[in-house]
């Protein structure tokens, strides 16, 4: 689990992304739909990444969040990784 000192990015794989919507309902101001009905991470400037594997960074705030919406992904396609040394946090390769 991450500390809470740990800075932290998010991306979203679309082609593991089954358009759940887990991530939306825990995280609105991180993910969000795009009109080809998958998640993906918005900045804080509010655009989409639809770019494959752009990242955003996690706020603070919302951590736990980001983790619990990797964490129940069925389709496991959220990473959440340390922003200083790129090691999973959450997500696939992580040590749920």
């Amino acid at each position: 689990m991450a500390s809470d000192s740990k800075s932290l990015t998010v991306h979203i794989d679309q082609d593991l992304c089954t358009g759940d919507g887990l991530c939306v309902q825990y995280a609105p101001r991180v993910f969000e739909f795009d009109i080809d009905g998958l998640a993906y991470v918005k900045g804080d400037d509010g655009e989409l990444r639809t770019e494959p594997g752009q990242r955003v960074e996690v706020p603070e705030n919302l951590k736990l969040d980001i983790i619990d919406a990797a964490k129940d992904c069925p389709g496991e396609c959220i990473h959440v990784r340390d922003r200083d040394n790129d090691a999973p946090v959450a997500g696939p390769g992580a040590d749920d």
